[in-house]
């Protein structure tokens, strides 16, 4: 038996990884639209309740507007958009991310795609928080660089389209400097803290991929906390080969500092690959089918 997918917003950048990922699958059958149905509400109302999963590509408002669409009890949906990061009643879709999360998502109608730079952040983050290494309200600060494709369109016009408006040649740039990026809600209910993390987010001149970084002074953390307790709750090698996420742990005894890091493909883990992940665990085929291009 074959599973119906319908990708919202499919010729959208993930929408495009996503498809390609899924390419090929005989387990699969596609719902598509062409381009003269793509915003003819009641032709993606029709592909969103025949849809055995709908995967969401959408912007926020979008996103919305695509699940208050769907009245079939069975339709399953994941949210690759920021509209449902943080709400209740979805499964948050980061399988490694803790004990029971791979069964949650195998079990769920509503599944929402974290953040790329959440990813890596909680990666880094939870298990010290969960072991008591560092507290709850902890003052925490996510730091990172990610390449222009994770902007979206206009992002890339930027940088790749000499025509547009906003193009630039600049090498590297700070933004979202009000403090008020979308992804830090998801951070903090998900790296289990108290208090928003300060989140300093750059973007470099190249298309794809993202460092994500966590600095700890563990002198001023309580307890006695070293280099190698940190190395060992953390796990650096806990998610290799689970969908090309590394994390790595740099520190001195001597200044009883350490620097954090998450290596990952925002337009992968962060993003597509992440989606595929999730589809594969809610059909019960190869976790790892289709999450490496």
């Amino acid at each position: 038996m074959t599973t119906k997918v319908f990708i919202d917003g499919e010729v959208g950048t993930t929408g495009l990884q996503i498809r390609a990922r899924l390419e090929g699958r005989d387990d699969l059958d596609f719902i598509s639209l062409g381009e003269d149905k793509r915003k003819d509400a009641g032709a993606r109302k029709e592909a969103l309740n025949e849809a055995d999963i709908v995967i969401l590509c959408l912007p926020d408002d979008a996103a919305k507007e695509a699940v208050s669409l769907i009245g079939n009890a069975t339709t399953r949906v994941i949210d690759a958009s920021t509209a449902h990061r943080v709400a209740d009643g979805w499964v948050y879709g980061f399988p490694e991310m803790s004990p029971g999360q791979r069964q949650a998502i195998s079990g769920a109608t509503r599944i929402t795609n974290p953040g790329c730079y959440p990813t890596g952040a909680i990666a880094l983050t939870r298990p010290l928080v969960a072991a008591g290494i560092v507290p709850q309200d902890w003052p925490l600060t996510v730091n990172a660089v990610s390449g222009y494709s994770g902007g979206g369109k206009q992002m890339i016009a930027e940088f790749e389209d000499e025509a547009a408006p906003n193009y630039t040649l600049e090498a590297f740039r700070a933004y979202a400097l009000g403090l008020a990026h979308k992804h830090v809600p998801e951070m903090q209910k998900n790296m289990g803290l108290k208090h928003p993390p300060l989140f300093a987010p750059n973007v470099g001149r190249y298309a794809q991929g993202m460092i994500v970084e966590v600095p700890l002074q563990l002198w001023a953390l309580p307890g006695e906390v070293s280099v190698a307790r940190v190395h060992e709750t953390l796990d650096p090698e806990q998610l290799n080969g689970t969908n090309a996420m590394k994390l790595f742990v740099f520190g001195n005894e001597t200044t009883k500092q350490v620097r954090l890091a998450a290596l990952l493909d925002n337009l992968g883990k962060g993003a597509s690959g992440q989606a595929v992940q999730c589809l594969n665990i809610m059909t019960g085929a190869d976790e790892g089918l289709g999450v490496d291009l």
